[in-house]
């Protein structure tokens, strides 16, 4: 079955919305100082703690945001909506906000701050607070797609399953988690990506000190105001690193 001509022309001038501004970025680069501009001590420190804390944070999403979804996707009981809106309120809520959350949680003065620094711990300001802010902003990105994947696939496996006399856990982790993991792998890949570009929450709950809390998003910022090329070069690598984790993503998931 055609596509109405039409369709195409709002598609097109989407897809060039999206691609013109990076293509725009492209014509900034100093292609001569690039090696020199993206590999400063500063650079590669902020390179690597922003994938060190992304996949952190990506593990958190997994082992977190699976059981969630399963319970929106399974079950139903009274007040599923709010807590359906709860959960995923982060996507529409400016980081920064995030942030502020979650400094009055697990800041020093915070809803659990005095009893986690009685433990000797500090979260605030710190790499855990990076891999928490992190978390905070790219949980439900995994927990909607896995959602959507459950919800799609439907249950009668699991039934037939149930009815052979599986238990619970043997269905859970033998028949639905099977089905469903090419929307599990989409859902992480969506939530690393995520994590991977938060700045907001990042710089309100654990600032910016470098080797420590400063990500690549938080260093392409600061480089903004003290060496814009850098900064550009910079941005170009996020959106390298991005697009790769995207691409290899879809491909296993075609694969599977």
């Amino acid at each position: 079955m055609g596509l109405p001509a039409w369709v195409f022309v709002p598609a097109a001038v989407g897809a060039v919305f999206v691609v013109l501004p990076l293509l725009a970025m492209l014509t900034r680069v100093e292609w001569a100082q690039f090696p020199d501009l993206v590999t400063s001590e500063s650079s590669r420190a902020a390179l690597l703690l922003s994938l060190r804390t992304s996949a952190a944070s990506t593990v958190l999403c997994v082992v977190f945001g699976v059981p969630m979804a399963v319970v929106l996707a399974r079950t139903e009981f009274r007040g599923q909506s709010v807590l359906r809106s709860l959960v995923l309120l982060p996507l529409v809520l400016p980081p920064v906000v995030g942030g502020i959350a979650l400094l009055y949680t697990f800041g020093r003065r915070g809803l659990l701050g005095e009893t986690i620094e009685v433990l000797g711990l500090q979260i605030a300001f710190s790499t855990t607070a990076v891999v928490l802010a992190q978390t905070f902003v790219a949980l439900p990105f995994l927990v909607v797609s896995l959602e959507g994947a459950l919800r799609t696939g439907g249950q009668r496996y699991e039934e037939v399953a149930a009815t052979l006399g599986a238990r619970p856990t043997t269905v859970f982790l033998r028949v639905t988690l099977p089905l469903v993991l090419p929307g599990l792998a989409s859902g992480a890949v969506l939530a690393f990506a995520r994590a991977l570009g938060e700045f907001g929450a990042t710089i309100t709950f654990a600032g910016s000190l470098q080797g420590v809390t400063r990500t690549l998003p938080l260093e392409i910022y600061l480089q903004r105001e003290s060496d814009p090329q850098a900064a550009v070069a910079l941005s170009l690598v996020l959106v390298v690193v991005a697009t790769l984790v995207i691409t290899v993503t879809r491909r296993s998931r075609t694969a599977l």
